[in-house]
């Protein structure tokens, strides 16, 4: 069953390049531009405590983003904050609104989103070995490293949700991934990205 939320009209949104929240993730966040240290001031006085992650593109922002919760925030010494986003849903832009506040808010609507409130998806037809020997083949081209122990741990969804949000790819890249209906069809593309990453890593004698 999808949890019972009152999900909000009307949202603050936080446009970052290549930072997507995806469904029952976790994002931290540093905040330290005086517009966005408003938001969170305003948004932690609300009763949902929401935030729309969304990508900008080159005509705007993306249609689609995820909104999470504050469900937890520290002030440093000099005003900045670092606080950390918990998923609640997808969400699709209606109309971007202007106001009073030094950033954006928008009209959104969540209702081709209700499995991003209802459990924990499961895959299972991922072969973890292949994906992870391909992951540390990624990882090594790009002198990356990752907790592998943590990894063989976690459930299907967090991690391929998790891959798909820290890995270098491209804004388009995470987008796409993002607006993946079911986390197979993340898993797939995610592995789809993966697997051309290398092979534009190979020498091109080895292509022919």
């Amino acid at each position: 069953m999808p949890l019972r939320l009152d999900l909000p009209d009307r949202i603050a949104l936080f446009p970052l390049p290549g930072a997507v929240l995806m469904p029952r993730s976790r994002l931290p966040l540093h905040i330290f531009e005086p517009r966005y240290l408003q938001m969170i001031e305003d948004t932690l006085k609300t009763g949902h405590r929401m935030i729309g992650m969304v990508q900008p593109e080159a005509d705007g922002l993306s249609a689609i983003g995820c909104a999470g919760r504050i469900v937890s925030f520290n002030e440093n010494d000099d005003g900045r904050m670092m606080i950390s986003l918990g998923a609640i849903s997808r969400f699709r832009l209606l109309d971007v609104q202007d106001s009073f506040a030094p950033y954006l808010q928008a009209q959104v609507d969540w209702s081709s989103f209700a499995r991003d409130r209802g459990q924990p998806e499961h895959d299972p037809g991922m072969d973890r070995q292949a994906l992870f020997d391909l992951l540390a083949r990624y990882m090594e081209s790009r002198d990356l490293s990752t907790d592998w122990d943590a990894a063989a741990q976690a459930e299907d969804e967090l991690l391929i949700n998790s891959l798909s949000m820290m890995l270098p790819l491209s804004h388009g890249d995470k987008q796409a991934l993002l607006e993946s209906p079911t986390l197979v069809d993340r898993r797939e593309l995610l592995v789809g990205l993966i697997e051309f990453a290398l092979r534009g890593d190979e020498p091109e004698e080895r292509l022919q």
